[in-house]
C-alpha cells in the first residue's frame, strides 16, 4: 500500500510517500480501505519528533482519523460488527495517512449517507472531541454560555455546533474578523478577534453574559488564554483544556479558581485506553451521527490535498489561516 511516512523528525519536507506492507487486522479489528483522512495538530508534533505514537500504532505513519470502506475483518468473530463494503469512520492512534489502516472494530462508526468521503474524514476527531468535552465531561446545559477559543478550527467549529444543538449559547475567539463572521453560520452567537491582548475577551464575556461570566470554556490554545479564561468564568464554571498551541505554561489566578469553585480539566483522546475509545465512539454514534445524518451538524472543510501533498497540507495547518479541517484524499 501507499503511505505517507515520516522519514526523519523535521519539517513538512520529511513526509514521503512510500510503499509499505498492508496491515493485517487482528482479532476484534477491521481493515479499512482509507478514502480520506484529515490533518491534526498532533500529526505536526509527531512529524517533529515531539509527540510519539502510542503503543500499537505505527511509529512513522501519522493520521488520527479516517473515512473509508471495510475491506476485511480480523479472525475469530462469528458475528462481526461490520461486513465488507460498509462505510465507516472514526479515530485511531495513528497510521491513517495510508491506503489501509487496521482499527478496533468497536471504534468505528457508520458514515451517514449524506456525507461524502471528504466530509466524513473531517468529522470524527472534531466532533468526538467537542462532544466528549462539552457534553460528556462538562455536561453543558440548555441556556448556558460556552466560550470556544480558536473557534475557526475544526474542533472549534464542531464545538460551536454541538453547543448550539444542546441549547447552549456559543461564543468564540479567533485571530481574524473573517473567521468570527464565518463561524456565525455554524451557530456562533458572537465572537471577538484576539490580536495582541489576550485579555480582550474577558470584558466581552461579561458583556455577552450580562456580567455572569462563562459557564463552560473549550480552550484549544492554552498559554495565557487559560488565566484569562479563569477570569472570564462564571461561578462554578467548567474549563476544558484541550490544546496548548499558545504555550504549554500559564500563570493561573488560583485564588479565583477557589473563590469561583471552578473545575479545570485537561482532556486528550489519543492516549486513552481502547475501552475509553470504544465508549467515546459509542457516544458519538448515538448522539452525533444522527445529527450529521439530518444535517443539523456539518463537517467544515478548509482545503483538500492529495496524499502526495501531505507536506503542503501540514504547511497549511501550521500557517493558522485555516477555517475548518484540512483533508487528505487517499483513494
Amino acid at each position: 500500500m501507499r503511505a505517507v511516512v515520516i522519514a526523519r523528525p523535521g519539517g513538512p519536507e520529511v513526509l514521503e510517500v512510500q510503499e509499505r506492507p498492508t496491515p493485517m487486522p487482528r482479532a476484534g479489528e477491521i481493515l479499512v480501505r482509507v478514502r480520506a483522512t484529515a490533518i491534526n495538530r498532533a500529526d505536526l508534533l509527531q512529524r517533529q519528533g515531539l509527540y510519539p505514537a502510542p503503543p500499537g500504532a505505527p511509529a512513522d505513519i501519522p493520521g488520527l482519523e479516517y473515512a473509508g470502506e471495510v475491506a476485511a475483518a480480523g479472525p475469530g468473530s462469528s458475528t462481526p460488527l461490520w461486513k465488507e463494503g460498509d462505510r465507516v469512520f472514526g479515530i485511531t492512534g495513528g497510521g491513517a495517512y495510508a491506503e489501509f489502516v487496521a482499527v478496533d472494530s468497536a471504534t468505528a462508526a457508520r458514515i451517514p449517507d449524506r456525507l461524502d468521503w471528504k466530509e466524513a474524514a473531517a468529522a470524527p476527531e472534531a466532533f468526538i472531541t467537542a462532544h466528549d468535552a462539552l457534553v460528556v465531561q462538562a455536561r453543558v446545559q440548555r441556556g448556558e454560555s460556552v466560550l470556544i477559543h480558536a473557534v475557526g478550527s475544526g474542533v472549534g467549529l464542531a464545538g460551536a455546533q454541538v453547543a448550539a444543538a444542546w441549547g447552549a449559547r456559543p461564543f468564540g475567539t479567533a485571530r481574524t474578523a473573517e473567521k468570527v463572521e464565518k463561524a456565525k453560520r455554524y451557530g456562533l452567537a458572537d465572537g471577538i478577534v484576539i490580536e495582541n491582548d489576550v485579555e480582550a475577551f474577558v470584558p466581552a464575556c461579561e458583556r455577552w453574559t450580562s456580567g455572569k461570566g462563562i459557564d463552560v470554556t473549550l480552550d484549544l490554545v492554552g498559554g495565557d488564554y487559560l488565566g484569562a479564561s479563569i477570569r472570564a468564568s462564571a461561578p462554578r464554571g467548567r474549563i476544558m483544556l484541550i490544546g496548548t498551541v499558545a504555550g504549554r505554561a500559564s500563570t493561573i489566578p488560583t485564588g479565583m479558581v477557589l473563590g469561583k469553585r471552578l473545575t479545570l480539566r485537561g482532556t486528550v483522546l489519543r492516549s486513552r485506553s481502547i475501552e475509553e475509545k470504544r465508549a467515546v465512539t459509542a457516544a458519538f454514534a448515538a448522539e452525533i451521527v444522527p445529527l450529521l445524518e439530518s444535517g443539523a451538524l456539518t463537517p467544515t472543510i478548509d482545503t483538500v490535498f492529495e496524499l502526495s501533498l501531505a507536506g503542503a497540507a501540514h504547511e497549511r495547518v501550521a500557517g493558522n489561516a485555516t477555517f475548518g479541517k484540512v483533508v487528505l484524499r487517499v483513494n
